[in-house]
């Protein structure tokens, strides 16, 4: 399988919304989709390294794929609101690099016991 770019895939996610999804929904709706994934995302996680015990519902369902359609979702909105989120993420890399590059070694609550 070859890799795919951030740019890659905004171009089939709209490329896909165009020829089969139609058109694409609302940006507001959009954000709701994206809270709704996220939802299920954070619903599976907390079954698989929380406390939380899996219920007949919960079966078959694969991290990988809920993460997934959170950025589905994500690349979605990306396109609407006409951000590069290649562009965006490299300016964020920058953003935090500059603010944080002895903020997390300095910090004593993340030298101790790991999380996870």
């Amino acid at each position: 399988m070859q890799e795919l770019t951030l740019k890659a895939a905004q171009q089939q996610v709209d490329e896909w919304i165009r020829t089969l999804g139609v058109r694409y929904f609302a940006p507001l709706t959009n954000l709701g989709i994206l809270m709704e994934e996220t939802g299920e995302l954070a619903r599976l996680m907390v079954r698989l390294y929380g406390e939380q015990s899996f219920k007949e519902s919960d079966e078959g369902r694969d991290l990988g794929d809920e993460m997934a359609d959170v950025l589905w979702v994500l690349l979605c909105l990306a396109n609407q609101c006409d951000i590069d989120l290649t562009e965006a993420l490299q300016k964020n890399f920058a953003k935090k690099t500059g603010r944080d590059a002895t903020r997390h070694q300095e910090n004593e609550k993340l030298n101790g016991p790991s999380g996870s």
